[in-house]
């Protein structure tokens, strides 16, 4: 049988059709075109090989459906002949995108899927050590030769002018200030990305400011390396101290096989306040696919969760604000003994979650949590100095309530009712720290882990002509609580407890960039305070913050 070859983007791409090979443009006999029609989907095979053809093992294929409304993508892996293959496909042109840690992604386009045929194509990736070497040789005038398939390397960057801490609590941002933060995202060569980030706080008696940088060598934060370092200083009021802190974070992932990706990182916090802590934060999170719907998840990382993981975010305006997150991401900070600990535990997970149709995916998970010192936040005046770190604007603080542990459970449905709406609901069973009959000792000694009910859900809408994006929930929680109920199961699906409520609205064009107006807040109705009096005193135990964040944030 004679074959025809055909070069297409870089990859070499074959089609059979009817027992005769031909290239994947040629026009067919309308007879076949017929007969082709009435067969059953298209097939994808393909291999991914190195600048020396050596094949490579574990690589993350994405197929992306270029047809107007289609809602069709695919993710397969590698094996370790570098192979990888797609079935069930519909007909149609198809993107093709391929990740791998060291290598820079590689995107085909306009890969033609036939009813009854399978199309071959062979990848071809470039080391990113290769890319970076030849931006090294190459004059500085010669940017638009380096240019990733056309993709412009002009930088992008975004402003925010708000009102308020992005994380109430922390001990590194007590106060909600006035404050600017900027966020810097330039391509370095290939597709490699730096980003950096910085806020300043204007408050005259508690100044504040930090500065994020985020090193991304394959320019993806969800599909190769990066590298975090945050360095925040901040006073806490005129006379107070002065909080120091230094975050180093490290992530990336690997592929297991053809059917498994493990996740991992870490960080480094040291914070210094009088006294130093410090605190090795681990994570790792392995996703198996089952089957074309079932997926299964074991994970193991450090409470609490914080901004959430890098390497959970992708695509440039979220790589931005991912990094922006992570100049107010340290542990809370806290008072024991007169010395400063931070907050922190473990968190164990088992999960399994299942697609409903195109749009929507149930979860199912049991988890552990063993948390060593558990942060919990209040009012109350006269405290001793030495377990209670006090606000100075205000009689807030911030309690050490020692260690818990518990086992819990979570259902999730996530369900996209069209492409302006999608909604979230979470069910979790699990323990959370409460005062006890007896109210004669400490604080610390008084709070009991005791198991809750919550119910939670947030629906995220974009309303079509005002542009206008409204995210709004509400978690109910079955008993009184001090601390939260599934503290990783909040982060991951952003629903706090009681009412919040966050709106983005986009400005009329007055300037250079997108202008858009931004306002969230949190436990809108002040639900939860719990009084309580011990030996230390009398105090309102606060599981939620009544905060508020306004401003305005432009994007060029």
């Amino acid at each position: 049988m004679k074959q025809r070859r055909l070069l297409h983007f870089g990859a070499i791409t074959l089609a059979w059709v009817a027992g005769v090979a031909l290239p994947v443009n040629a026009k067919l006999p309308e007879a076949q075109l017929k007969a082709a029609a009435k067969s059953g989907p298209g097939k994808l095979a393909g291999v991914v090989l190195d600048g020396t053809g050596t094949p490579q093992m574990g690589a993350t294929v994405e197929l992306l459906a270029e047809a107007s409304g289609a809602n069709v993508a695919r993710a397969l892996l590698t094996n370790t002949n570098g192979v990888f293959r797609g079935e069930k496909l519909s007909p149609g042109l198809y993107t093709v995108r391929v990740t791998l840690a060291g290598f820079l992604p590689t995107l085909e386009k306009h890969i033609r899927i036939n009813p009854n045929v399978t199309t071959v194509v062979r990848v071809q990736m470039e080391s990113m050590f290769a890319s970076l070497e030849q931006l090294r040789r190459q004059p500085v005038n010669t940017a638009d030769a380096s240019m990733d398939r056309g993709i412009p390397r002009t930088p992008r960057a975004r402003l925010e002018f708000t009102d308020g801490a992005r994380h109430p609590g922390s001990g590194s941002n007590l106060v909600a200030a006035p404050a600017t933060a900027f966020a810097y995202d330039q391509k370095l060569g290939g597709t490699a990305q730096l980003i950096l980030a910085g806020q300043m706080s204007y408050d005259q008696e508690a100044p504040a400011g930090s500065i994020a940088t985020v090193w991304l060598p394959t320019g993806s934060l969800g599909a190769g390396p990066h590298t975090a370092l945050v360095l925040r200083e901040a006073k806490l009021g005129p006379e107070g101290p002065i909080f120091r802190g230094v975050r180093i974070d490290q992530g990336g992932g690997m592929a297991i096989g053809d059917r498994a990706i493990l996740s991992y990182g870490g960080e480094y916090v040291l914070v210094g306040l009088g006294a130093a802590a410090s605190s090795i934060r681990p994570r790792t999170k392995l996703d198996v696919r089952v089957s074309d719907d079932w997926n299964a998840t074991l994970i193991f990382t450090s409470l609490p969760n914080g901004p959430g993981p890098l390497e959970a975010a992708d695509g440039e305006a979220n790589n931005m604000a991912a990094a922006l997150n992570e100049l107010d991401g340290f542990p809370t900070l806290l008072w024991r003994g007169g010395k400063p600990v931070l907050q922190r535990g473990w968190h164990e997970e088992v999960a399994a979650d299942r697609k409903l149709g195109a749009r929507g995916k149930v979860e199912v998970a049991a988890f552990h949590d063993d948390n060593r010192h558990v942060a919990i936040f209040g009012r109350g005046a006269d405290l001793p100095a030495g377990d209670y770190f006090q606000d100075y604007f205000s009689n807030g603080f911030a309690y050490d309530a020692g260690s818990s542990s518990s086992w819990g459970t979570r259902v999730a449905l996530r369900e996209k009712l069209d492409d302006d709406i999608e909604l979230t609901t979470v069910y979790a069973f699990a323990g959370a720290l409460a005062p006890g009959e007896d109210l004669n000792g400490v604080l610390r000694d008084i709070l009991r882990t005791v198991p809750r009910h919550s119910v939670g859900a947030s629906v995220s809408a974009k309303i079509p002509r005002a542009r206008t994006k409204v995210e709004a929930g509400y978690k109910w929680v079955s008993g009184v609580t001090v601390s939260r109920v599934d503290m990783y199961g909040e982060s991951v699906f952003q629903i706090d407890p009681y009412l919040h409520v966050g709106l983005r609205q986009p400005l009329p064009k007055f300037a250079l960039g997108r202008w858009e107006a931004v306002a969230n807040c949190d436990n809108l109705l002040a639900q939860g305070t719990v009084p309580v009096t011990t030996r230390d005193g009398h105090t309102n135990l606060i599981p939620a913050f009544r905060s508020f964040r306004g401003g305005v944030s432009v994007q060029f």
